[in-house]
């Protein structure tokens, strides 16, 4: 089309030319120096497993994995990773990287009646960052007060300890019962104990407002300059972890009692396979790890060269995600194990609480009676600090990538302000979590502002790209790139599995779905209201912008989709649109080769 290959210059996304093979002219794709490009390939891989490896590989498969069945939940864990979370994380890595742009724009050449998709994810990303920066602020505060002889979680000495306050630190027959708080769970540094659920949250601590504003510092100054900064902040970020879990888990298998964290973290309980919940849980592990659907992965691989593997990327980056959570169980239940030891009770009773409970409460109590306390409490929140500023970069350049690429004549030379923006926004949308009752809020946005939005929007995206874009035209955009076809393997993941894994939790979380609880706080039905409102205000934007396509498109659906499935017999019935030029086409119809001059 006349002034197509200008228009995707000015996007910084690949130009379209064409080129005559035997007798048929075949659009050939071309990349420019416009767009940004990762200064190394590392800079990449530690940005996309920053990305995967989060907080939730520390609390939440630890957890997961011992409540459904120990050692026996690997099986439907791997096999869901195998057949829906690596081949969509893989789909994600090639679409980036072969289209070059964000989530938004990358629909004008797959489908462009699902750009709503673009912008729900834009929205999700946008909620995430509005609990999830808190959670680090959270590891930052206590970060800040583990600089103390004395962690200030230790003692029942204190003026709002009650009565069920238990100290056994450095104790020895210590009476623990069904009513025993121990000082962590007494008075934790959040001090959530001063609010009264969400009805009444309190007021915002300046204290969490301060960590939060220096996160937020840190986040801007990573991303402003895009991936040639980040990249190279990722370098400490991602590798920094790795080196604390290693040191606690070295000292959590010489505490005493840490066996019995380990037999009960791993030891198999092979009829809880034949459960249902147990699969779902497996698989909506797999997919919130590795994160397809969030638009991170498109983003990130947009900057890729074009003929870089990204087969190799998603099998390495998957790979180091989940063998990084398993290791993480290890870490967590040797502590707990030591925990059930010192206070003579059973590892589940220990670790009956899942979440930030774990990382805020539970784990900080079990270092405060290490030797050398202090040292150990000190990595560890610098390891969720950097665990949480991985993925924090990821999601806001998941925006920033997506609104830069659709809008490009108004941010292009303007990242620097457009993401000041952004992070203004996303400061003040988490003012409610800094409140002595945030946690309540966290969860709330936790449950329903990702929840099962995103996992629809993974499902529609799978879809989109299997069905309507066509997984054979597909294919060929990632043999043109790699110079070979993925196996039909990939493709049945594609086209049926990957699909019908996420439906599958889809329709499980609607058929079961679990009340809303935080420590003893049940949430009001109120709130549950609330929050389903939050999540279709995100989701809603896919239907909305259908409708829309729909009404603005000349023609019948019936005429759209007939000439939607034509064969094409020359370049210009390439580019197959319904309408007056003004870019009203539902599916692009294009054929190509591919190659990079």
């Amino acid at each position: 089309m006349p002034g197509q290959e200008s228009t995707a210059a000015a996007h910084g996304s690949p130009k379209l030319g064409y080129t005559n093979t035997n007798s048929a002219p075949v659009p050939v794709m071309t990349q420019t120096d416009s767009r940004d490009k990762w200064s190394k390939k590392m800079d990449f891989l530690l940005s996309v497993i920053g990305f995967a490896v989060d907080l939730g590989n520390v609390w939440r498969f630890p957890y997961i994995c011992y409540q459904n069945g120990g050692g026996a939940f690997l099986i439907p864990y791997i096999l869901m990773a195998i057949f829906g979370g690596v081949p969509l994380f893989y789909m994600e890595l090639a679409l980036g990287q072969f289209h070059r742009t964000g989530a938004i724009s990358i629909w004008k050449h797959i489908c462009p009646i699902f750009k709503g998709i673009g912008y729900s994810i834009c929205i999700i990303a946008l909620y995430v960052s509005f609990y999830y920066n808190t959670i680090i602020a959270w590891a930052l505060f206590y970060f800040y007060s583990s600089f103390s002889t004395t962690l200030p979680w230790t003692n029942c000495d204190n003026a709002w300890n009650t009565p069920d306050c238990t100290n056994y630190f450095g104790r020895d027959n210590v009476t623990w019962t069904n009513s025993s708080k121990s000082p962590a769970e007494e008075r934790n540094v959040l001090e959530i104990h001063r609010a009264d659920g969400l009805r009444d949250v309190g007021g915002v601590r300046w204290q969490l407002m301060l960590c939060l504003f220096l996160i937020f510092t840190i986040v801007y100054f990573s991303l402003w300059k895009g991936v040639k900064t980040s990249g190279k902040v990722v370098w400490v970020t991602a590798t920094l972890p790795y080196v604390v879990l290693l040191i606690l888990l070295v000292r959590g298998a010489t505490l005493p009692g840490a066996w019995r964290g380990v037999v009960f973290y791993l030891k198999p309980q092979w009829s809880k396979l034949l459960e249902t919940s147990v699969w779902v849980d497996a698989a909506a592990q797999i997919f919130f790890s590795l994160g397809p659907g969030f638009g991170v992965l498109l983003a990130l691989s947009s900057y890729n060269p074009f003929t870089n593997n990204c087969y190799r990327d998603a099998i390495v980056t998957s790979l180091v995600n989940c063998l990084t959570s398993l290791v993480s169980g290890f870490v967590i239940f040797t502590v707990l194990g030591h925990m059930a030891e010192m206070r003579n009770m059973e590892v589940a009773d220990v670790a009956r609480d899942k979440g930030p409970s774990l990382l805020f409460i539970t784990y900080p109590e079990a270092i405060a009676n290490m030797r050398g306390s202090t040292f150990f409490a000190i990595i560890f929140f610098v390891m969720m600090i950097t665990l949480g500023l991985d993925s924090t970069f990821g999601g806001l350049e998941a925006i920033i990538t997506a609104v830069l690429d659709e809008y490009p004549d108004t941010f292009a030379h303007r990242r620097e302000l457009f993401v000041l923006l952004l992070v203004i926004v996303c400061f003040l949308g988490s003012l409610s979590t800094l409140t002595h009752g945030g946690a309540y809020v966290v969860k709330l946005l936790e449950e329903f502002g990702v929840g099962s939005s995103i996992i629809a929007v993974g499902f529609l995206e799978a879809i989109a790209v299997s069905w309507f874009y066509g997984i054979n035209r597909f294919s060929n955009d990632i043999k043109s790139m790699l110079g070979s076809a993925p196996g039909m393997f990939w493709k049945v993941c594609w086209v049926v599995i990957s699909p019908a894994f996420l439906a599958y939790i889809i329709v499980s979380s609607l058929v079961r779905p679990q009340p809303l609880t935080l420590f003893e706080y049940k949430y009001p039905d109120w709130s549950i209201m609330v929050g389903y409102m939050v999540g279709l205000s995100s989701f809603m934007w896919i239907p909305i912008y259908m409708v829309y396509k729909l009404v603005w498109t000349p023609g019948s659906l019936k005429q759209v989709y007939f000439i939607r499935q034509q064969p094409t017999t020359n370049y210009q019935a390439h580019w197959l649109e319904v309408g007056d030029g003004r870019g009203g086409k539902l599916c692009d119809s294009r054929k190509y080769r591919t190659r990079v001059q």
